[in-house]
């Protein structure tokens, strides 16, 4: 059980985010690929990707040891929805950020020469694990982060909505379940390590995540311990079913959006999925920034993109109605 402690102005402090990071997600995904015990919600997404992953995963996987402690991707990447820019911050982590998250873990005797290689801040090991990342995210997570990002984003606006209507206490309470107990001033989470958390008014972070284990998570910034930490909610259960979230796209959809929209423009919007900057979409679809630019400002102005800060970056993400659009079903059914 972790019991954390909340001031007055550690609730006045309490936020809520969309998600912990595509990093972690992609991290968790990985471990979650592996369960054979997971919740029947993913069985049919562990069906469609598993024995898609092979040697590219492994500098990902080696992070990953069966026992002890585990890295956390949110501190050493961020918790934003580009993975770009995740890559970005992990290339750019300062070496005693490496040495804390990584210096626990129990490496297999193979990978302890490459794991003290990565602590010592080796570019090439950087680029071993971020090209990892990007092959696991391009699996496991990117396929489907249209539909994830967009479920995480109306979790966070039932919270937000709970927040406005009856204070931070009350989101508590709504939160409710088995694993966690608001007994004012004190926040109880299931946990398999008993500890005791005092805020010291940093306030907590609330996000909600998909493809992270049933336990609830705290993620603390350990080189920033005036940041506020991030509890980590899980969102999907036995009880989430008839989730759509796995759903594919048809091999027709892509034709007929292109009709529809023009290629270039419907490439712009399929590769959108997820969160993309201006920048990353010339970049991927080989096209100006100025074209990307045009083509996206028109695609918002039909109301399929949003366009929001995240970060230091301006992402582009799509709307409801664009992903009703990309998966050519209808916004009301």
């Amino acid at each position: 059980m972790k019991r954390i402690h909340f001031t007055a102005e550690d609730l006045a402090r309490t936020r809520v985010a969309t998600t912990i990071g595509v990093a972690a997600e992609t991290f968790d995904s990985v471990r979650l690929l592996k369960d054979r015990e997971a919740s029947l919600v993913f069985r049919r997404w562990q069906v469609s990707v598993r024995g898609r992953l092979g040697e590219q995963a492994g500098p990902l996987a080696a992070l990953m040891p069966r026992r002890g402690p585990l890295i956390d991707a949110t501190s050493l990447m961020g918790g934003t929805a580009s993975i770009d820019e995740a890559v970005d911050n992990l290339m750019a982590a300062p070496r005693a950020l490496l040495r804390l998250e990584l210096g626990n873990l129990d490496f297999h005797p193979t990978h302890r020469s490459w794991a003290r290689n990565l602590m010592d801040g080796d570019r090439e090991a950087r680029l071993q694990v971020a090209a990892a990342l990007r092959a696991c995210h391009s699996v496991t997570v990117a396929p489907y982060w249209g539909r994830v990002r967009s479920h995480l984003s109306e979790v966070r606006g039932a919270f937000v909505s709970t927040m406005a209507d009856g204070g931070v206490e009350e989101l508590f309470t709504a939160l409710g379940g088995p694993l966690i107990r608001w007994r004012p001033p004190v926040l109880e989470v299931a946990h398999r390590h008993d500890a005791d958390i005092h805020l010291n008014g940093r306030g907590l972070v609330i996000a909600p995540t998909v493809f992270s284990t049933p336990q609830i998570g705290l993620l603390f910034p350990p080189l920033d311990p005036d940041r506020a930490p991030t509890l980590a909610i899980p969102t999907l259960s036995g009880a989430s079913l008839d989730t759509v979230l796995w759903d594919g796209v048809g091999k027709s959809t892509a034709q007929s959006l292109d009709d529809l929209l023009g290629r270039t423009r419907a490439a712009v919007l399929r590769t959108a999925v997820g969160g993309c900057s201006t920048t990353e979409l010339a970049r991927r679809l080989n096209i100006s920034p100025a074209t990307a630019s045009h083509h996206t400002t028109v695609l918002r102005n039909a109301h399929l993109l949003a366009t929001r800060q995240e970060g230091k970056a301006v992402l582009h993400t799509l709307t409801s109605l664009g992903i009703a659009l990309l998966e050519q079903r209808s916004p009301f059914a």
